[in-house]
């Protein structure tokens, strides 16, 4: 019953028509995308839409979602569908012979089967995974933090490419970012549920980044589920925007500087998942033969529905919704793809 995480403002009217939102989705798309990989100075390469079971290389996400997985006949092998790039983006640096300070991004597209589906989440994927090389020296908060301005400020020359070529969609989003941590969020915000915790941030600041997302916080919980071997949970975050379409914020990109040998055996250890350590990803990360990396995802219908001001995620991709969702996004005006 996806209807029941769904919100649907009662006075919405969408600023384009269909016709108009697919250019405009091509404008968007095409822009954050060249200002991404100037910004961060990446590449584009190719990414698989599958990977082999036994390999380690599928995101784990929260630990509890089912990936889809089929069987190739002729190898006699089961794979999965990822359910991102965190960490074959990783390996393909090493593979790809990348240097300090660049890197890679690609067109992740995902299935992920138990998704809540809501205004913002459809069991269809697609982002921008992108990963870099650092070195000791700039494994940082303060590398973090530039590289979120960086992100931030490839999303706002974006928004006012979109301005320009449609005014009658108004920029909205603030540039300037406020950091805080998963732990200043509880403390500040007492008594409230880390969602609503979100939301109180976001509608105080407009634009913030929190860290430390995956470890337990004083209350004996994390502020959200992190996989425990892509991550460094003291060296991660999420950035949100206030979203005035909705009345909430809204993530558009999780990421962070990745574990190294130490933390891996911290955060497995941790998640009682010490028997990844046996994966061949795995191996090569604790024997020291990845480079240290920065990375992250940036959801592309997320991007654009928000910078389109659309109020559902269907509204700007192709995909699969009841029919009970299907008929009251209709009765608002929602129109989805």
């Amino acid at each position: 019953m996806s209807l029941l995480h769904t919100q649907l403002p009662a006075d919405y009217h969408p600023t384009l028509d269909i016709l108009q939102t697919e250019i405009a989705i091509k404008l968007v798309k095409d822009t954050f995308e060249r200002e991404l990989a100037d910004k961060l100075h990446l590449t584009r390469v190719s990414a698989p839409l599958f990977v082999r079971r036994d390999s380690g290389l599928n995101d784990n996400l929260n630990g509890v979602e089912r990936p889809v997985s089929f069987d190739i006949a002729d190898m006699g092998q089961e794979v999965e569908v990822v359910h991102s790039l965190a960490k074959w983006k990783r390996l393909a640096l090493k593979r790809y012979g990348f240097g300090p300070n660049t890197g890679l991004y690609t067109d992740m597209n995902a299935i992920r089967r138990d998704e809540e589906l809501d205004n913002l989440h459809s069991v269809y994927v697609d982002q921008w995974d992108w990963e870099k090389i650092i070195t000791p020296e700039t494994r940082t908060p303060e590398m973090l933090r530039h590289t979120v301005r960086r992100v931030m400020r490839a999303l706002r020359e974006t928004e006012e490419a979109l301005h320009r070529a449609n005014p009658e969609i108004e920029p909205f989003i603030s540039e300037k970012v406020t950091f805080l941590s998963a732990q200043e969020l509880l403390d500040r915000y007492p008594g409230m549920t880390a969602k609503e915790r979100e939301n109180a941030a976001a509608k105080e600041f407009g634009t913030i980044f929190i860290t430390g997302i995956g470890g337990a916080l004083s209350d004996g919980k994390p502020h959200d589920g992190r996989a425990p071997d892509y991550d460094d949970w003291a060296l991660n975050g999420d950035i949100l925007i206030w979203y005035p379409v909705l009345g909430r914020a809204v993530e558009l990109s999780s990421m962070g500087i990745r574990v190294d040998a130490e933390s891996l055996r911290r955060q497995l250890a941790s998640a009682g998942c010490e028997d990844r350590e046996k994966l061949p990803y795995h191996q090569m990360l604790l024997n020291g033969e990845l480079p240290l990396t920065i990375g992250g995802g940036i959801g592309q219908s997320r991007l654009c529905m928000v910078l389109l001001q659309k109020a559902h995620i269907g509204e700007v991709q192709a995909s699969i919704w009841d029919e009970e969702m299907v008929e009251a996004c209709a009765r608002r005006g929602v129109t989805l793809l």
